[in-house]
């Protein structure tokens, strides 16, 4: 697949070879399950655990799949994308593992640890504002600047692909889920989670889960076209990417719906996350199983999938602490 072509959409052929690719990078996560959420959410939820993925999140997917996707010749020039963390560490990973430079432009206002995490695995961080316009600037300064190949963090049909390997291996494992859940944000793994739950199994739904207070992705699904981000100040620091022309093309034709939760029960499912399954996930994750708790009669009775996206975070600086 080329990597430029804004209405290029995976198939699950493009999935399938990506989940081939990047197998010497991304793990094969495990799938949890806990009867105490079952029994508070009303669902039968199977938990798809990429906070336990390499570079800590599902992004190592659809980056080491571009990466990996590169001519010799595009490799050569190295990499650039903007990102708020978990692309920038997965792409800064997937360059260093074929040799090749990255560069990344991350808005001040990240946490330090997806900084930190990026610049360990040798990726050259730009800081900006943050805002998309000054992450778009940055971007194209650096793009004439080295003649690297762009890997966006969601407008990317390889990153779309390698993103759809999650629910590759999810629906490979638990082939008789009713329903798979996903956050939104850029779409880049809705998108690939639609393309390939949808091939696979034709009857399953797909549902988008999205911060009321970065509900762009939900407003487009409405409106038909892309809204802009109204605000940004959520707890969830990886769901504020704005959806793009070709993800929520991909969204509005397989999605069945995209719903949103409050800051305080993105932090109340954060807790309950950790409390019931041990595991540490980042806000961003949380926003799937809020859905589910407040759209509570969607989902009761259903055999629900539910992409646990990343675990990182400032240990520091967790949400419920004042």
């Amino acid at each position: 697949m080329s990597h430029t072509d804004s209405s290029e959409v995976p198939t699950l052929d493009d999935i399938r070879a990506a989940a081939t690719r990047i197998a010497p990078l991304a793990r094969r996560t495990p799938v949890f399950t806990s009867s105490g959420l079952d029994r508070l959410s009303g669902a039968n939820a199977f938990f798809k655990c990429e906070n336990f993925q390499r570079t800590g999140s599902f992004k190592i997917r659809g980056a080491s799949n571009a990466v990996l996707s590169l001519t010799d010749e595009q490799a050569r020039r190295g990499v650039v994308t903007h990102s708020s963390g978990n692309h920038a560490s997965a792409l800064a990973c997937a360059a260093r593992h074929r040799s090749i430079r990255a560069d990344i432009v991350i808005p001040h206002n990240a946490p330090l640890s997806k900084r930190e995490t990026t610049e360990a695995f040798g990726g050259i961080v730009h800081l900006c504002e943050p805002t998309m316009a000054a992450r778009n600037a940055a971007v194209e300064a650096l793009l004439k600047k080295t003649g690297a190949t762009l890997v966006h963090p969601y407008d990317n049909a390889s990153v779309i692909a390698g993103q759809g390997t999650a629910t590759l291996e999810l629906l490979e494992n638990y082939p008789d889920l009713d329903i798979v859940i996903a956050p939104a944000s850029g779409g880049g793994l809705l998108s690939g989670t639609a393309i390939a739950a949808l091939a696979l199994k034709p009857g399953i739904h797909v549902f988008g889960a999205e911060p009321e207070r970065a509900d762009d992705t939900a407003r487009s699904f409405r409106s038909g076209r892309v809204e802009p981000v109204i605000h940004q100040d959520t707890v969830a620091d990886g769901l504020r990417a704005t959806t793009c022309e070709r993800t929520l093309g991909i969204i509005r034709q397989h999605v069945t719906d995209v719903l949103t939760v409050s800051e305080e029960e993105i932090v109340a499912t954060m807790k309950l996350l950790w409390r019931y399954l041990k595991i540490v996930i980042e806000p961003s994750a949380a926003v799937p199983f809020a859905v589910i708790l407040r759209h509570r009669g969607r989902f009761a009775g259903r055999r629900v999938g539910v992409l646990l996206t990343g675990g990182n975070l400032d240990l520091d600086k967790l949400p419920w602490q004042t």
